[in-house]
């Protein structure tokens, strides 16, 4: 087991693919010997990004997103052929890069996280962990990132805290226990093919 603490403040930041707006990246991931870590390139990503106005989500074909409003409310997808209900924070949606989508802000601007993954490259998950509790979390790429508020867990038996906005990724080589021992949590867990 592999934990490495990320602290806000040291996150990058990026633009959106269609410009739209900036992610804070968190984490990311791209395929070994690339060029150029890019949009090409990129296994997975979990990042951060407001939301401040009606508009367009980036075209991103071959990529499979997961997404969760952390702050805010009122969030709805609008895709051709349905609608993705986010207007309760913690709720998560999950929709393919090709779908084209517009968002509807029903309350104000919003703070969102997405979970990104080339489809077929990883299996990613997105939850909110609100109570205090354990949870099997199986070999893979975990991050724990604290939405509101520092948070703390327990991860084969030792302690860990993390300060508000920062993430503790978590590489694991076998499965492990994990407890949420206080604070609220947003969990990404990627698990790459293969």
């Amino acid at each position: 087991m592999k934990t490495t603490l990320l602290k806000s403040e040291d996150y990058a930041r990026s633009p959106w693919k269609n410009g739209g707006g900036i992610f804070t990246d968190i984490a990311d991931a791209h395929r070994p010997g690339a060029p150029a870590k890019d949009w090409d390139s990129l296994l997975w990503r979990f990042a951060s990004t407001p939301i401040v106005a009606p508009g367009p989500f980036s075209h991103m074909p071959g990529i499979d997103r997961l997404q969760m409003v952390v702050g805010g409310r009122g969030l709805v997808l609008k895709a051709p052929t349905q609608e993705f209900d986010e207007r309760e924070p913690f709720t998560t949606v999950r929709f393919t890069g090709e779908l084209e989508i517009v968002t509807e802000l029903e309350a104000g601007p919003v703070e969102v996280v997405n979970l990104m993954a080339r489809r077929g490259a990883a299996e990613i998950e997105l939850l909110a962990l609100r109570e205090p509790g354990d949870r099997r979390l199986a070999a893979g790429t975990h991050l724990v990132y604290a939405a509101r508020g520092h948070c703390s867990i327990r991860l084969g038996g030792a302690d860990y805290a993390i300060p508000d906005a920062g993430t503790l990724k978590v590489e694991l080589t076998e499965a492990s226990q994990f407890v949420l021992v206080s604070g609220l949590a947003v969990l990404a867990s990627i698990r790459l093919a293969g």
